[in-house]
């Protein structure tokens, strides 16, 4: 990657409850304006790491114990997530989280608090946002809880981006999602990327459909990356297989460090 990265992590690692290791010395970078994947098969690390990179982890009982996360230059590690947010990186959670009983419009007005804009930037975003999402225009005064997935998807994207963000930690898109709900769901973030020049760090085990979008992509397994290079790079493993599942990930890793595939393995 050759543009200066917006958001460098180098070697984190993450224990939760004091005993648990998450995280086993994890580091990735996010070009300026670009879409960076993070894949992996369930419990990988990789919503360990958004949430240790958005300050989030002590919420689920966990400590970063090791390591450094440099935003624009600066060491977060230790910065609230409060203050990351108006700082410009913004997590949307894995799920949604959706504040059910309050209605679609009320969920994208609370992603603005943090910056504290005037009324009348509040109403010039919300217009924003309902020109990238026109579902959401339409549903403005429905609760939030009985819309369907993929339109509370859009609510809490559009809730990020309430915040006016540079850099977007989005946590599993896809999951529970139909797949042209999906595809429409990458191809905003692919255009807000093209259009708004918003970096996105997506966490996905759709590698197939992540590796679509992304150029750049990390693939985690047991809380350590196991194979990096581009999109196309990572396709020719056959990511969606061999990767998850420790083959040609560890063959890949092991050509580059020069380490005997035994020592990768454990």
């Amino acid at each position: 990657m050759t543009s200066t990265p917006i958001l460098q992590v180098d070697e984190i690692a993450v224990t939760y409850s004091q005993i648990i290791p998450a995280l086993r010395g994890v580091s990735l970078a996010v070009p300026e304006g670009e879409i960076v994947a993070l894949l992996g098969g369930n419990g990988a690390g990789k919503t360990t790491t958004l949430r240790a990179i958005s300050n989030l982890v002590r919420a689920e009982r966990g400590e970063l114990t090791g390591g450094r996360i440099v935003y624009r230059g600066d060491d977060v590690a230790r910065v609230e997530p409060w203050t990351l947010v108006e700082r410009g990186l913004v997590q949307v959670l894995e799920g949604r989280r959706c504040f059910a009983h309050l209605s679609v419009e009320e969920n994208l007005r609370i992603g603005s608090f943090a910056r504290r804009p005037r009324r009348a930037e509040i109403e010039a975003h919300l217009e924003r946002i309902y020109g990238i999402f026109p579902r959401l225009k339409v549903k403005r005064q429905s609760l939030a809880g009985l819309t369907s997935g993929g339109e509370q998807q859009m609510v809490a994207i559009g809730r990020a981006l309430m915040a006016r963000p540079s850099l977007v930690l989005l946590d599993e898109p896809s999951m529970g999602l139909a797949p042209m709900v999906v595809e429409e769901i990458f191809e905003i973030v692919a255009a807000l990327n093209r259009d708004e020049g918003v970096s996105f760090l997506l966490a996905e085990q759709n590698a197939t459909m992540a590796l679509r979008y992304a150029k750049h992509g990390y693939v985690l397994e047991g809380g350590r990356v196991v194979a990096h290079g581009s999109a196309a790079e990572l396709a020719r493993l056959d990511v969606l297989h061999d990767a998850y599942l420790g083959g040609a990930a560890v063959d890949y890793i092991a050509r580059r460090s020069g380490r005997a595939r035994q020592a990768l393995t454990g």
